[in-house]
């Protein structure tokens, strides 16, 4: 939602990469070593602070932020082989970079394999970051040949747009720029529109539990046909349901938006709009901006200061419209990158 640089071509050390004959050069004196749990969570939350001023890393991103060690702990736990799937590289016995390895399968049947890296800038330009990237690709295309995927795999990768080494890395070895999610901020939620009157039998409400699968079949009938769009199973939704702030929309009986809003966990001061999803009969009515702005002020009134969202740069339905007319401004661009796999 990498922290790369060219390999610079001098002398250096083979390591191995765990799949077979590949191996990977690094300089004298770097070491690269698969994640020991626990033990590393602080020492990789250092090096994604230690980027964050060059990289020009926004704290409060809910797309990708600076992360805890907690909450690198929680994410690692989510990985199908926390350690084989993530890889470190020390430095005078400190970690000074690292990358991992998630994958997912999306709704046209693609599986993805995405990679993403951080180095730190004073370990840039001595090919480390080639390095790490070398390790990623050779690593899924072990996968992609244990999981007998090569037919619907593709691999990818992730840079922020003010991550000019990271993108220049990507490019340089054959990835190419398949689509970008633009990160929204509403910095006051004091300052919030005035709503408009709703159509006649339309009503906006609370979500309650026997409400959950309408609300997701909401937000899935939204993305059906939009590419790059992952697979979103009901019990997933119900795992990460945190329903205080979700608003739903009504036609007499049957829902016809939804807005799931929710307060950081890390920062309480941070509102985030996870979804914001109006089905197609419904559309240009009035439904998206009441929802959101209802959604809205109950993050306020849980303490929320600010407001996050992202969406697709190809959003088709002028979202950002939308967006801009309640008070939000464009913070981030996160740009996805892919390349084919060859195994």
């Amino acid at each position: 939602m990498t922290r790369h640089v060219r390999r610079d071509g001098g002398p250096g050390v083979s390591v191995s990469s765990g799949d077979g004959p590949a191996r990977l050069e690094l300089p004298p004196g770097y070491v690269l070593r698969p994640c020991r749990g626990h033990e590393d969570h602080g020492a990789m939350a250092a090096v994604r602070l230690g980027c964050a001023e060059r990289d020009r890393i926004d704290a409060r991103s809910v797309v990708e932020g600076l992360p805890t060690a907690a909450e690198i702990a929680e994410a690692s736990a989510e990985l199908d082989d926390p350690s084989g799937n993530q890889a470190l590289v020390e430095h005078g016995g400190g970690v000074v970079g690292y990358s991992t390895i998630r994958r997912w399968q999306e709704r046209d049947g693609t599986w993805l394999y995405l990679h993403r890296g951080y180095l730190l800038p004073r370990h840039r330009g001595r090919g480390i970051g080639s390095a790490l990237l070398d390790w990623a690709e050779s690593r899924i295309r072990r996968l992609v040949r244990q999981h007998g995927t090569a037919r619907t795999a593709v691999i990818g990768a992730n840079a922020m747009a003010s991550e000019q080494e990271a993108t220049a890395l990507l490019l340089d070895a054959g990835y190419r720029r398949v689509f970008s999610l633009v990160e929204l901020e509403l910095a006051d939620l004091r300052q919030l529109p005035d709503g408009r009157p709703l159509p006649a039998g339309v009503r906006v409400g609370a979500v309650d539990p026997g409400s959950y699968r309408a609300a997701w079949g909401t937000v899935v009938d939204s993305y059906a046909g939009a590419a790059f769009t992952e697979r979103w199973p009901f019990e997933r939704f119900l795992a990460t349901a945190d329903p205080t702030c979700w608003r739903a929309a009504w036609d007499r009986e049957d829902m016809v938006g939804v807005a799931l809003c929710s307060v950081h966990r890390r920062d309480a001061t941070v509102g985030e709009v996870e979804e914001l999803s109006v089905r197609k009969e419904s559309r240009r009515l009035g439904l998206g901006r009441a929802l959101l702005l209802d959604g809205l002020r109950c993050l306020r009134e849980h303490g929320a200061e600010t407001a996050r969202l992202y969406t697709g740069t190809a959003n088709p339905h002028r979202s950002y419209d939308l967006y801009e007319s309640v008070g939000f401004r464009r913070r981030n661009e996160h740009v996805r990158y892919r390349k084919p796999i060859s195994v």
